[in-house]
């Protein structure tokens, strides 16, 4: 196996100096869970790893009503699905962080990372999209914020610059009588990469229409997506049956999968329809009410239609 330097900086203004100083032969990792697995298979052949793990005060999740959820670089998966403002606030990414993988991995694995892989089945991508994060960018010559939509660039592909390291996550406070689900469907259960992941989050006005939607797929194009013209479709109308029904047919119709060991394409684009629909009758039905978190576990993953 290809050798490389390992350093492990102890603050985060070390970490920026040692990846400006080598460049974009420098890989950071965090947790590491996939990072190991592509350096094995001979994928990446960084000549320099800089590890986080020493770096103090970055494993942050904040939350107060004005300023809404911030994530630490540092965050585990499993520090988001055992938070009880994240499960009380923003349930998608509590099912996202979920179906992540195993407890074992979630222990290791970072939120930041699994966004700075970018890979597009990754499970807590569609919630974050759907909970309309924000991203604060560093490096050794300022910082700036970057809407998670306009992150992912390609398979495995972000827009951060060499020297740039994604240090917070933040989310918007949602507003009142707001539900949200994810769902994950894949053949083998938590411990399997998704075939198809959809979230959905949806605040309705007094009226009890729709005043919001925000729609997230993953593992259906080069990256994880947003259901824009899902989203318009309701935003205004009522929650009907036949209008969340639409609402997922144009879902599948933004789809651009493709096939492989883990699904064919026809059939991403109909498990797609299918989990929007579910995600979506799941956000409006709980939009105002505590969520039950023994439910949320139970719908994250699923493995037959």
């Amino acid at each position: 196996m290809a050798r490389f330097d390992y350093l492990e900086p102890h603050s985060l203004d070390e970490a920026l100096q040692m990846l400006a100083d080598r460049g974009d032969q420098a890989r950071l990792v965090a947790g590491s869970t996939d990072f190991l697995v592509r350096w094995r298979t001979g994928v990446w052949r960084p000549e320099s790893v800089v590890c986080m793990q020493h770096v103090p005060g970055l494993d942050y999740i904040r939350w107060n009503p004005d300023d809404g959820l911030a994530i630490g670089a540092m965050a585990t998966v499993q520090d988001i699905e055992q938070n009880a403002d994240v499960r009380r606030h923003y349930p998608a990414l509590a099912a996202g962080a979920t179906a992540f993988a195993g407890v074992q991995v979630r222990n290791l694995a970072t939120v930041a990372g699994n966004v700075c892989n970018a890979s597009p089945a990754g499970d807590t991508l569609p919630a974050l999209l759907a909970c309309n994060a924000q991203c604060l960018i560093v490096s050794s010559t300022g910082q700036r914020w970057l809407p998670l939509d306009e992150l992912f660039v390609g398979p495995g592909q972000t827009a951060l610059n060499p020297g740039e390291i994604l240090s917070e996550l933040r989310l918007p406070t949602p507003a009142p009588n707001t539900g949200g689900l994810y769902v994950k469907h894949s053949p083998r259960g938590a411990m399997d990469i998704s075939a198809v992941g959809a979230a959905s989050v949806v605040s309705l006005s007094d009226d009890g229409s729709c005043s919001s939607v925000r729609i997230a797929l993953g593992a259906v194009a080069p990256t994880p997506i947003r259901a824009y013209g899902a989203e318009g479709r309701l935003v205004g109308q009522q929650p009907t049956a036949a209008n969340l029904a639409e609402a997922a047919r144009l879902s599948a119709q933004s789809c651009n999968p493709i096939a492989d060991v883990r699904s064919g394409a026809d059939y991403r684009r109909e498990i797609a329809r299918v989990l929007t629909e579910r995600t979506l009758r799941h956000a409006v039905a709980t939009a105002g009410n505590a969520p039950d978190f023994a439910d949320i576990r139970r719908l994250a993953v699923q493995t037959a239609w």
